[in-house]
């Protein structure tokens, strides 16, 4: 952890400030200070601030204290100098740094063994033709440990092998899909719940496709919805995302037998429960791989899976991936190790979790020995 002098401490509470889209009158109002001019004086350096200062200033912006004191991940930082001047940040911006930094602090006391940064895969090429696009999913389901023709069920767990670390939280309609931001070891994405089931797993695919590619940092709003004339990169990266969830060759076999015996509706209700895929891309992907004509994937769009198509067709229905705020298995194993070490107090492990876990679901506490204090008191 740095330990910044007054100056350098006023200047990034200046930049959390901007961030929180604060004035300097609306700051001090909140932290209770006689005027703006005291957090001028504080952001220049000029007047030192106290530790409670600087805690109800945190407080005040909504972020922790600690961010004061560490330093942001190079793609943040870099990040924010590329953007003009005083701009604040989304709330996926704000989600991704604070993520990043979480994730760097658990990966820097669990030495590295529980959340496989390290395994961050060789960069790749960014694809510039639909074959690339095809063949990069070939090659990242290749790195990812699967086969050709099968479903990918836990997303979020087959990414972390390759040391993506993937949250989520509803973040609102309006906001983006989704966004990564690579790590010194390893990267960080954070989706949007908001979106269904379906368009979560595509987002999260398409952000593979952005870290394998080693793209520092990016936003996505919208994904799948991008036009190849306006934004190439990006659409590509949507024909991956789709290859990799749904092959060509396995969507080839499954189609040709569900339909046969089916029809296209009850047909693209088996094929898109069995890859977890919405029915927007499934109808894509069996127009952009040649199994379906226009009419049919009109059917298959506006078709939603019923009752009886689950009971008919005896489906398994899991628990929505990515539902509501979500932390992933090996973050969540890392952060409760570090509790169970006394590496983190149990605040500080419910902090990390995002409310994901109460209290009542943490390990209980070490019953300490009589007079073990005084063990440090001589």
């Amino acid at each position: 952890m740095a330990h910044p002098d007054a100056a350098a401490l006023g200047v990034r509470i200046r930049e959390a400030r901007v961030r929180a889209d604060l004035s300097q009158e609306e700051l001090a109002s909140r932290v209770g200070f006689s005027g703006h001019s005291v957090v001028a004086k504080i952001e220049t350096g000029v007047r030192k601030v106290s530790a409670l200062e600087l805690s109800d200033i945190a407080a005040a912006i909504g972020i922790h204290m600690i961010e004061f004191f560490e330093e942001p991940a190079p793609a943040i930082v870099s990040h924010r100098e590329s953007r003009t001047p005083g701009a604040t940040d989304s709330t996926v911006d704000a989600r991704l740094a604070l993520l990043a930094r979480e994730v760097e602090f658990v990966d820097s006391l669990d030495g590295g063994d529980g959340l496989g940064l390290e395994r961050g895969p060789q960069e790749q090429s960014a694809p510039t033709t639909v074959k690339e696009a095809e063949s990069l999913a070939a090659t990242a389901r290749a790195l990812l440990g699967l086969d050709s023709l099968e479903p990918i069920p836990h997303l979020v767990e087959v990414v972390g092998r390759v040391g993506l670390i993937a949250f989520s939280a509803d973040v609102g309609k309006d906001l983006a899909d989704a966004g990564t931001v690579l790590l010194r070891s390893g990267a960080v994405a954070f989706v949007n719940s908001h979106s269904n089931v379906g368009r979560r797993r595509l987002a999260l695919a398409h952000e593979l496709g952005h870290y394998l590619c080693a793209d520092d940092y990016v936003i996505d709003w919208r994904v799948d919805l991008y036009e190849p004339k306006t934004a190439p990169i990006e659409a590509l990266l949507d024909r991956f995302a789709r290859a990799l969830l749904l092959p060509a060759d396995a969507l080839e076999e499954a189609w040709a037998s569900r339909l046969e015996e089916h029809g296209p509706r009850r047909a693209a209700a088996w094929v898109a429960h069995h890859y977890r895929v919405d029915m927007a891309t499934l109808a894509r992907r069996l127009r952009e791989t040649g199994l379906a004509d226009h009419q049919t994937a009109g059917i298959v769009r506006s078709h939603r899976t019923t009752r009886s198509d689950i009971v008919e067709l005896d489906l398994y229905v899991p628990a929505e991936e990515m539902a509501g705020t979500t932390v992933p298995r090996s973050y969540e194993k890392a952060v409760l190790l570090l509790l169970e070490h006394e590496r983190i107090s149990r605040e500080r492990a419910l902090d990390l979790l995002q409310g994901t876990l109460g209290d009542d679901d943490l390990p209980a506490p070490r019953t300490r020995r009589d007079g073990e204090i005084w063990k440090y008191v001589y």
